[in-house]
């Protein structure tokens, strides 16, 4: 059996010669295939290509892209219709590590249109079902990426992180979500959204497979400025570490036990009482864990920094996208009105609401109001989460106060878990901090994901912590075992 398969067994199965690169490649497109209109996680399958030796590991190994990761002579859409027939003449530098490492490209990934999106439901070919229950979204942006390796079509893939868009997708889909520091992997290829805040993400079948592939992207690359000198170490090496007397924080006002007690949502008294259940296996394993308190004020003013933040870098960055450069060129009289129609056809609403939200935070102004106070924002949370890693080696929280949200679902804007709980995985972006997501429990049969973040280039740690939760939760390795097919 191919299905389901880490790079870890499906490495052993190729070594010992049961099965072959070819064949390896053919049964994950035919898995790509079978689910495909059922749950929409490609915009690309590719039935053929060519098959790379290496020594690396993940030679051989299958895996997915994102379809905003520049790939020369594949078409990459970023699932926008502006978008719809571009192809690049250049690769990523995360597609030219991985080709170099043998691994396989099966298909480009479905995302929120332009990556701009938590639901899954906005690209141009359709929305992104959720293979534990396909009446309710995947998350996204990277939903296409998440659900192929819930699906067990591939054993990884790659996404991008902005907010918390490999993070929350894994959390609903029952895997791992790995965003490295900021600058450790190179973005070079990958079509921005907001500058500041994009990382490079990995989906994963368990936390090890997470690392492999982290060493293998991990470096400094000419072609992005902001990446990191590499490291000699190998993150997969450093698993094993003891981790007696590692101190975790969680923020009261996030996840405290007795911040909901009031609350009448069920299912959040499930989320933060196993939460809690977790954390006090954590400590039997030799963790040491405490709460913290953070001003409310400055926790409701997450989301709207980060909206104005990536709204504004939006804006700028997609400023080409006015069907001169790319993209069918709209009618009209004027250069004015062959953009202003061109963008109107191209793009869904949500993108139009969210370019003309950074139309207006960029206007002279109001930048001293809107985007400058959000950064300063910004500043006050990523100082307090900092001086807090001073003292601890990582903070802890679930990544979202409920399963999978259902696609008639609705949320109250306002409110505090709204505001914070299920967006307080924005601040890994802010900072630039590394940050996991893990499965930890299953609530009415679908998956609830727990993330741990820490400080600024300590991605090894973080992982050796995030694999040590993972023993104990029993949930690693799983996939949504939907369908009828036997690959």
């Amino acid at each position: 059996m191919y299905r389901g398969k880490n790079i870890t067994k499906i490495r052993e199965l190729l070594d010992k010669k049961v099965i072959t690169k070819e064949e390896v490649f053919e049964k994950a497109t035919s898995l790509a295939h079978y689910f495909q209109d059922e749950y929409n996680s490609f915009v690309t399958i590719l039935d053929k290509v060519k098959i790379k030796d290496s020594d690396s590991l993940l030679s051989g190994i299958p895996y997915a892209l994102k379809d905003n990761f520049s790939t020369r002579g594949i078409l990459t859409t970023a699932s926008s219709n502006i978008l719809k027939d571009y192809v690049p003449v250049y690769d990523a530098t995360v597609y030219k590590k991985l080709k170099k490492a043998g691994a396989t490209l099966v298909g480009k990934t479905v995302l929120d249109e332009l990556a701009m999106g938590g639901t899954g439901t906005t690209a141009h070919t359709g929305v992104v079902r959720n293979p534990w229950d396909k009446e309710r979204m995947i998350g996204g942006s990277s939903a296409g990426s998440a659900a192929c390796v819930a699906l067990g079509i591939v054993p990884f893939a790659i996404g991008s992180d902005t907010g918390d868009s490999v993070r929350k997708p894994a959390g609903f889909g029952g895997i791992v979500g790995f965003k490295p520091t900021y600058g450790r992997i190179s973005r070079y290829g990958l079509f921005a959204f907001a500058s500041s805040l994009d990382h490079v993400a990995i989906c994963s079948r368990n936390v090890r497979d997470a690392a492999l592939v982290t060493d293998i992207l991990k470096g400094q690359d000419p072609l992005d400025m902001v990446t990191l000198k590499s490291e000699n170490v190998k993150y997969v090496d450093t698993l094993n570490d003891d981790i007696k007397g590692k101190k975790l924080f969680y923020i009261k006002e996030v996840c405290g036990k007795d911040f909901y007690k009031d609350t009448n949502d069920l299912v959040l008294k499930k989320v933060i009482t196993t939460f809690h259940d977790m954390l006090d296996k954590c400590r039997d394993k030799g963790f040491i864990i405490e709460e913290v308190s953070i001003d409310m004020d400055l926790l409701t003013a997450l989301y709207p920094a980060y909206m104005c933040i990536s709204c504004a870098e939006a804006t700028s960055n997609n400023a080409n996208l006015t069907g001169i450069q790319f993209g069918p060129r709209g009618v009209g009289n004027t250069i004015e009105e062959i953009i202003f129609n061109a963008r109107t056809e191209g793009f869904s609403e949500l993108i139009k609401r969210r370019f003309v939200l950074g139309s207006y935070i960029l206007q002279k102004e109001n930048q001293e109001k809107l985007y400058l106070n959000a950064c300063r924002v910004r500043r006050l949370i990523v100082d307090k989460i900092t001086e807090l890693f001073e003292e601890y080696d990582g903070m802890i929280a679930p990544c979202s106060g409920g399963v999978a949200p259902t696609f008639d679902s609705r949320s109250e804007k306002l409110s505090a878990r709204y505001l914070i709980l299920e967006n307080h995985m924005v601040m890994g972006n802010f900072g630039g901090f590394p940050s996991i997501t893990i499965p930890y429990t299953m609530i009415d049969k679908l998956p609830v994901g727990l993330n741990i973040t820490g400080r600024v280039k300590d991605d090894a740690l973080i992982l050796n912590i995030a694999q040590k939760i993972e023993e104990l939760t029993g949930l690693k390795d799983i996939y949504a075992k939907v369908g009828e097919i036997d690959v």
